[in-house]
């Protein structure tokens, strides 16, 4: 059947992660999971079973160090600092002492039982909610793969030497970062996978290297064969099998355009993102760790809108003390001073836990004890955070904001919490900033719908729509089979939006959107039209939405955010906001 279809022009569409345009042969790449043997131990070999353990992780440790190095030579120590996480995993004790207790208790090989340890926590990264997150199973994957080739003996493959001298395109199920740190551009054209994210380290990777990918394709790599003609497309998250002369002539001219854009984008770093009309825009960036603020330099952001904080818990064993966190505040705080830093207190519990925390298995976690309940129920806990970020604002323009708010009472007390911390310090005669700005997160409806309460606690609302969407429609974005109805436009957010903008500006504060909604240029007519003040994205899409800012009219917003105040669909709104961007920058799009 495939035969007889084989010159057809096929399409795929998938999730856009590194931009770029490419055309070529398809090198299908399916890599088989490779046989583990399990085999029972002999009497008295148990503990040389162990050290041959150990030999292997101090071989992995040093195989991961070699290629950090390679990597900050070719495209810098911020691209080289990914596997550091690689690193933990190789020193994280209470994985390797768990391997060790196996191996004495069953009696079983090395590989056998690193695979079955390292498997159950690969499972359960997998299956948690927020994407960053679960895209560090693949980091575990990643190291204990290379683990257990180190045991079994097996030579690490080179998909570049696979790949062979002739330029292609890769297609597989899925990519690890230290096979996509290996890609050579001058061969692999660009790469598509079943599986992944815009959060992974390897599309990170893939966007360092400057290599074209699309993720997300689901079978991609069943549907296409090696040789076959490929046309990848990175900006819209395409793969066409077999273009048509027609398509080729006109992805021809689409890459001269987007090549032209490119170029321009990167002209608008010092640029100011204001409208035509006049209107200043805050435009700051989302930063999961302190590397990140090299990044968001080069973006032209006017600061970091959401710092988020869990990296200084999700690594350690055990708690991260006072020093510890005020020194990684301190370093991102005083590398972009003047410029604000909002930090989001800690955000753990739910899908993000930490085994020293103890805390209790819940039937539905994500609606359980976490974030802010998690903290004011465990002040010890959030006290030693506020008084790093407290210690932290003598060095530069912080802000702070609570996460996971649902009323008022939750930020009074939270206050009440930070005013503590505020006496302490004082009484110690440690500097802080007296003045720091501190807000709430809107992510729930009850805190959408009380927002007039609350803004009488706090000095800004930052909007999670992420969260807020998921929330409000009851619908989990992650799930395959429901997250069409995933809809930043339906009529009920753009609602909540509007009510937390209006209660805002009443008591004279300002609104932020830290979500996904933030860095898509189709919907930023909308948010200025509803009166966002600020948007704070990933840096890479910080030039992009500034470019959009700058070609539109707040008048002409107002009047899109009037007009979709009557409409009874998403797709509507939709439809109205991609007509407004589609006449002031279409090449963005």
């Amino acid at each position: 059947m495939r035969a007889s279809n084989v010159h057809l022009e096929r399409r795929f569409q998938g999730v856009a992660v590194s931009p770029g345009i490419a055309k070529g042969k398809a090198w299908v790449h399916r890599m088989d999971d490779e046989s583990v043997p399990c085999y029972p131990l002999e009497h008295g070999t148990i503990e040389s079973e162990i050290h041959r353990l150990e030999a292997a992780l101090l071989q992995t440790r040093s195989q991961i160090q070699e290629l950090q190095q390679r990597i900050s030579t070719s495209i810098g120590d911020e691209n080289a600092s990914i596997f550091d996480a690689h690193l933990l995993v190789v020193d994280d004790r209470s994985l390797i002492d768990e391997v060790m207790r196996m191996i004495k208790k069953d009696r079983l090989n090395a590989e056998s039982v690193f695979t079955t340890v390292s498997g159950r926590y690969i499972k359960t990264l997998s299956e948690i909610d927020d994407p960053y997150l679960r895209e560090r199973a693949v980091d575990i994957h990643d190291v204990c793969r290379r683990v257990v080739r180190n045991l079994t003996g097996s030579a690490n493959r080179d998909l570049t030497t696979e790949v062979g001298g002739e330029r292609r395109i890769l297609i597989s199920h899925n990519l690890a970062p230290s096979d996509t740190a290996q890609l050579n551009p001058e061969t692999v054209l660009g790469f598509a996978t079943d599986v992944g994210s815009k959060t992974s380290h390897t599309a990170i990777m893939a966007r360092s290297l400057n290599i074209p990918a699309v993720v997300a394709l689901h079978d991609i790599s069943l549907q296409v064969e090696t040789g076959e003609i490929l046309l990848l497309d990175g900006y819209a998250g395409l793969i066409i099998v077999n273009p048509s002369e027609a398509t080729l002539l006109e992805y021809a001219e689409i890459e001269r355009q987007k090549g032209v854009v490119e170029l321009e984008l990167g002209s608008l770093r010092e640029t100011e993102c204001k409208t035509v009309d006049g209107k200043h825009v805050v435009l700051s960036a989302n930063i999961e760790m302190p590397r990140d603020v090299a990044v968001v330099r080069h973006s032209g952001a006017e600061g970091v809108g959401l710092f988020r904080t869990e990296f200084l818990y999700l690594n350690s064993e055990a708690l991260p003390c006072e020093q510890t966190q005020y020194e990684a505040y301190r370093s991102v705080v005083s590398q972009l001073a003047p410029a604000p830093v909002i930090i989001r207190t800690l955000d753990l519990g739910g899908d993000k836990i930490m085994s020293s925390l103890n805390l209790p298995q819940e039937m539905n976690p994500f609606l359980g004890w976490r974030a802010i309940r998690f903290c004011l129920e465990r002040p010890e806990v959030f006290k030693t955070q506020i008084r790093a970020i407290l210690r932290a604002s003598a060095h530069g323009h912080v802000r702070m904001m609570y996460p996971m708010i649902s009323g008022v009472e939750e930020v009074r007390k939270a206050n009440v919490i930070l005013a503590e911390c505020q006496e302490e310090l004082r009484n110690e005669g440690v500097a802080f900033d007296a003045k720091m700005q501190v807000g709430a997160m809107i992510e729930i409806p009850s805190a959408a719908i009380s927002a007039d309460l609350i803004a009488r606690e706090v000095d800004f609302f930052s909007i999670g729509t992420n969260d807020l969407i998921q929330y409000t429609i009851a619908v989990d974005r992650l799930n395959e089979r429901i997250a069409h109805l995933y809809e930043p436009t339906h009529p009920a957010i753009l609602r909540l939006i509007r009510m937390v903008v209006e209660a805002a500006h009443t008591r004279g504060i300002w609104v932020g959107v830290c979500g996904e909604m933030a860095g898509e240029v189709t919907l930023t007519p909308l948010l200025l039209g509803l009166g966002v003040d600020e948007l704070s994205t990933g840096a890479a899409l910080v030039p992009r939405v500034k470019a959009a800012v700058q070609q539109l009219s707040l008048e002409e917003c107002r009047k899109l955010a009037q007009l979709t105040a009557g409409m009874d669909s998403a797709a509507a709104v939709y439809s109205a906001c991609d007509a407004v961007a589609r006449v002031h920058y279409p090449e963005l799009l």
